[in-house]
């Protein structure tokens, strides 16, 4: 089941979008910000995106520009506005295709399903691996080694370690942890991201208790340098 991701600021939009593409077969997933939506896809769980143009903290246009350093996947890009120069702007810096709203969801569908048949790996940008001090991440064999002995992590504690090896210095709450590596469907807490951020320490760190990879910003969240 092909899984795609909606960019989008609008939730009633989204609710709808989601139930429709659903329907059609398809494994949907949402982000509501620009920054959300690129941490998203740096997980590389996805196979298409939707983005829409306006929206909070990062705009479409800055969230597909990044997605293009490091990943092929396809983009189709949506906007309430229909100017053409929108179009033009979106396919020169990446997108694949562009919609404006309103559209009808069986076109959109059609779009979807053409850009997949000619898609092929979208992470063949990425990074595929990911050196921090001592410990080495290889994100397709899903492995990390320090001195060259493998950890063996869970694949709640290898999503955490590699979102936050692939943004150093970004700080997350435990919030933004549970929806990026759990979702937004998980029912849960915040408790479950203190829980998997001291086991990765524990197999990670030296001294658990003076971390030199995974810091902890009080009151805010956690970060690798």
């Amino acid at each position: 089941m092909e899984k795609l991701l909606i960019i989008d600021d609008e939730e009633m939009f989204v609710k709808g979008l989601k139930l429709s593409l659903e329907e059609e077969g398809f494994e949907v997933d949402a982000a509501y910000d620009g920054e959300e939506g690129l941490d998203k896809v740096r997980l590389g769980n996805y196979d298409l995106v939707i983005l829409d143009i306006m929206l909070p903290k990062l705009d479409g246009f800055s969230v597909c520009r990044e997605i293009r350093t490091f990943s092929n996947i396809p983009i189709i890009m949506l906007t309430a506005r229909g100017d053409d120069i929108d179009k033009i702007v979106g396919i020169e810096i990446g997108a694949d295709d562009y919609l404006a709203k309103p559209f009808n969801t069986r076109e959109l569908t059609a779009r979807i399903r053409a850009l997949l048949r000619r898609a092929t790996n979208p992470y063949t940008k990425r990074k595929d691996e990911i050196r921090r001090g001592e410990l080495y991440i290889n994100i397709p064999e899903r492995a990390v080694y320090k001195r060259g002995k493998r950890i063996e992590l869970t694949n709640k504690e290898f999503e955490i370690l590699v979102l936050l090896a692939s943004n150093p210095g970004k700080v997350y709450t435990k919030d933004k942890l549970l929806d990026l590596i759990w979702g937004f469907d998980f029912y849960g807490d915040t408790n479950t991201v203190t829980v998997h951020v001291r086991k990765l320490r524990e197999k990670i760190e030296d001294d658990p208790a003076n971390p030199q990879y995974i810091f902890t910003k009080w009151g805010a969240g956690y970060y690798m340098k």
